[in-house]
């Protein structure tokens, strides 16, 4: 189960890679027919800033949740930060694509709290 799981994990990160670097919106491709429009996964004042937020706490929940140990837990939140920045700014040079402070706050965000989330989760494991 643990193998399928990282198998999971590290084929939601290559799409994360490819939905993020492609030019264009390939999920509004698929639903709309339409490399331009940026579908929000949730209704919401934000735009599609949720959606890297739901991408990366997804992403990193099941990361962290497959890397328990106090070194590679680490290793794999700098990682993500690393991604999380790296894949947003890089959209400054992709065609069809645009930096978006927003979008970079929600990244960071996804993954600090699933970080957080598992921090307790391994804290009520240790002393709950």
């Amino acid at each position: 189960m643990i193998k399928l799981l990282k198998f999971v994990f590290y084929i939601s990160v290559l799409l994360l890679i490819i939905i993020s670097l492609y030019p264009g919106s390939l999920i509004g491709l698929l639903l709309y027919g339409d490399l331009s429009l940026q579908p929000n996964l949730v209704k919401n004042p934000f735009g599609t800033t949720i959606n890297h937020f739901l991408a990366y706490f997804y992403i990193s929940l099941l990361g962290f949740s497959l890397y328990l140990e106090k070194e590679k837990l680490n290793l794999m939140f700098r990682g993500l930060i690393f991604l999380s920045i790296f894949l947003e700014v890089f959209q400054f040079i992709v065609p069809n694509r645009s930096f978006q402070i927003g979008d970079l706050i929600g990244n960071i965000f996804g993954v600090v709290l699933a970080y957080f989330v598992i921090k307790i989760y391994l804290w009520f494991k240790r002393y709950g």
